[in-house]
C-alpha cells in the first residue's frame, strides 16, 4: 500500500478524496496547509502527494518549489486552472502529473496509480550495473558511484543518469528524456531537464564549461562519455 499526503484545505473535498483514495487501497494522510505537508514530507516516508494549489498559508506554486528542496516525491497537482501556461509553470517547476477540477473518483485514483507505477518503475537498463570509466550505475540498487564515492542523487537525477549511461556515447535529444525519462509530452521542459543535467554535473565534479562525462550537442541534445575512453557492464 502507497502512503498519500493528501494536502487539501477544503474539509468536505478533503474528506471525500481522503474516502476515494482509501478505497482505492491507499493509506492517506490529509492536511490542510502546506507547512504541515512540508512536516510530513521531512518526516514520514511518503509514496506521493496530491497538492492543491489554492492553501491558505503559501501559494501552491511556493509550497511546490519547497516541497522539491526537501524531497523528489511524486507530486501531482489538484488545480481549478486550466491554461497551458500555468500547467507547463506546474510541470516545469517539479510537478509529475496534475488533474483538474472538478474531478471525479476515478479519475484521481488513475492518476494517482499511474505515477506510482511511473515512480517504482525499474528501466529495462537497469538490470546489471553500467561502467562509464570511473562512473558505475546500479538500477537494481539504484546507486550510482564515482570511483569510490557514492553519488547522492534524487530519484530524478538517478533516472536521468542511468537513463543516459544506458546509452553512453550516443546523443540523446531533449525530447527524448521528456518520454522516457519525465514520462511527459515535450510541453516546454528544456530548462526543467537544463537545471537537472546542472545539478548532475556539479555532483560529478564538472561544468557545463568543462565538461568530463555529460557533453552538450548545441541545438540536438546530450551525450554521457567515458572520460578514460571505456564503456561496459560492470
Amino acid at each position: 500500500m502507497a502512503l498519500v499526503l493528501l494536502v487539501e484545505d477544503d474539509h468536505a473535498v478533503r474528506t471525500a478524496m481522503t474516502g476515494a483514495l482509501r478505497d482505492a487501497g491507499h493509506v492517506v494522510q490529509p492536511v490542510g496547509t502546506a507547512l504541515d505537508a512540508l512536516r510530513t514530507v521531512t518526516d514520514d516516508h511518503v509514496d506521493l502527494v496530491v497538492l492543491d494549489l489554492g492553501l491558505p498559508d503559501l501559494d501552491g506554486f511556493e509550497a511546490l518549489r519547497l516541497l522539491r528542496g526537501v524531497s523528489d516525491v511524486p507530486v501531482i497537482i489538484a488545480t481549478a486552472r486550466t491554461d497551458e501556461p500555468t500547467i507547463v509553470r506546474l510541470l516545469n517547476a517539479g510537478a509529475d502529473d496534475y488533474v483538474t477540477k472538478p474531478f471525479s473518483s476515478e479519475h484521481l485514483s488513475a492518476r494517482v496509480g499511474a505515477v506510482l507505477r511511473r515512480a517504482r518503475s525499474v528501466p529495462p537498463e537497469a538490470d546489471q550495473p553500467i561502467r562509464v570509466g570511473p562512473l558505475v550505475v546500479d538500477g537494481e540498487r539504484r546507486e550510482a558511484r564515482l570511483g569510490d564515492e557514492l553519488l547522492t542523487l534524487t530519484r530524478r537525477e538517478f533516472d536521468l543518469l542511468a537513463y543516459l549511461a544506458a546509452r553512453s556515447g550516443k546523443v540523446v535529444s531533449k525530447s527524448e528524456l521528456c518520454r522516457e525519462v519525465w514520462r511527459q509530452p515535450n510541453l516546454h521542459l528544456d530548462q526543467t531537464i537544463d537545471v537537472h543535467l546542472s545539478w548532475l554535473r556539479r555532483k560529478l565534479g564538472e561544468t557545463a564549461a568543462d565538461p568530463r562525462f555529460l557533453h552538450t550537442v548545441r541545438g540536438v541534445g546530450v551525450k554521457l562519455i567515458d572520460p578514460c575512453g571505456t564503456s561496459s557492464s560492470a
